[in-house]
């Protein structure tokens, strides 16, 4: 191991992609209990487009290494690790820290990659599977023969959680650009153009009932429409504020405005619900519940890859080098998909 180098992208503060920063340093020594990963992929995920402007909810000071996750195999285990788990190919999510050669975590915090499962493959569904599973089962609790509404339904999280979706028997109408409209019906999915389209008129059009489910990442002015559009019984389930991106000011205020919104609906009389949706939400409280949480649906998300119900969608891969220009496309909203990171 220490004939290897750790080589780690640095977020130093609010900059353009060209201003992220490599650095080399030493392939750090695990602990009692912990392993170090050798990366084989990370991802640009919507978390890191916000962390760069200095807009997720929680993102630590700067400078920090960003990436939310990531999949590799265990070079090294600390003592009390499991003797096996060394060589093993491994998910892990880490919210901040996966840009990186090698990444340092807790043993009980990785997840099993299956046999016959790629490391790029694995990384797209390891933080957008985990969200997707999580909101469609255990806030939404979405059965067969209901219909539901994805915004962003080419996005990361977005192309997961349709085809989950499509898995679990339910009728999917999914928001995206009209390039995106062929690979949708493709899933099952009746496309609507989020740029063109009415979306609140096309919608009830096509669920006159209303729906539902709404999973929307967008947040902001729009999110009025996803809580309108439910069915009574219906779940709004808010995950994000990626309608506020380029805004400028604190990065918090969008999320607090959805959870007062998110309270205000619920503690109206009516029948339908709302949350606001966190994949960390209860590490605090119980982190090995949260872990076993994570490892059982994560888990649960690879069995569908590999029984066909979920494909892998991988927009782009580019080495770890060129993060500027994989975060560039991630940004630009033109692909489907993760732009996934190799070493």
């Amino acid at each position: 191991m220490n004939a290897e180098e750790l080589v780690e992208v640095v977020l130093p503060g609010k900059v353009e992609p060209d201003g992220l920063q490599l650095r080399h340093g030493t392939v750090p020594t695990p602990g009692a209990g912990q392993v170090v990963i050798r990366m084989e992929a990370t991802g640009i995920s919507f978390a890191e487009q916000q962390m760069r402007r200095g807009r997720y909810y929680d993102q630590p000071p700067f400078p920090f290494v960003p990436g939310y996750d990531l999949v590799g195999t265990v070079l090294a285990a600390g003592p009390g690790v499991e003797p096996g788990l060394t060589g093993a190919r491994v998910a892990a999510l880490v919210k901040v820290g996966g840009w990186a050669s090698h990444v340092l975590v807790d043993a009980a915090d990785v997840v099993l990659v299956p046999a016959g499962v790629g490391a790029a493959e694995a990384e797209t569904l390891v933080v957008n599977g985990i969200t997707a599973w999580q909101m469609l089962h255990r806030k939404a609790r979405v059965r067969a023969g209901q219909t539901v509404l994805v915004h962003g339904a080419n996005g990361g999280v977005g192309s997961v959680l349709v085809q989950l979706a499509r898995a679990a028997g339910a009728q999917v109408i999914g928001t995206a650009s009209a390039r995106h409209h062929d690979a949708l019906r493709e899933k099952g999915v009746e496309p609507v153009d989020y740029r063109t389209d009415d979306i609140p008129a096309r919608v009830r059009a096509l669920a006159p009932g209303g729906v539902d489910a709404v999973f929307d990442h967008v947040g902001g002015p729009g999110i009025v429409d996803s809580w309108r559009l439910l069915a009574p019984g219906g779940t709004l389930v808010s995950y994000g504020s990626a309608s506020t991106r380029d805004d400028q000011g604190s990065g918090q205020l969008p999320v607090l405005k959805l959870l007062g919104r998110v309270w205000l609906w619920n503690a109206l009389p009516n029948r339908r619900h709302a949350c606001f949706f966190n994949v960390w939400a209860g590490r605090a409280l119980s982190r090995d519940r949260f872990r076993a949480r994570l490892r059982a649906d994560l888990t649960q998300v690879f069995t569908a890859l590999q029984r066909g119900e979920v494909t892998a969608q991988i927009a782009a891969q580019l080495p770890l080098a060129r993060v500027a220009d994989a975060l560039r496309l991630a940004e630009s909203g033109t692909v489907a998909g993760k732009v996934v990171l190799n070493p």
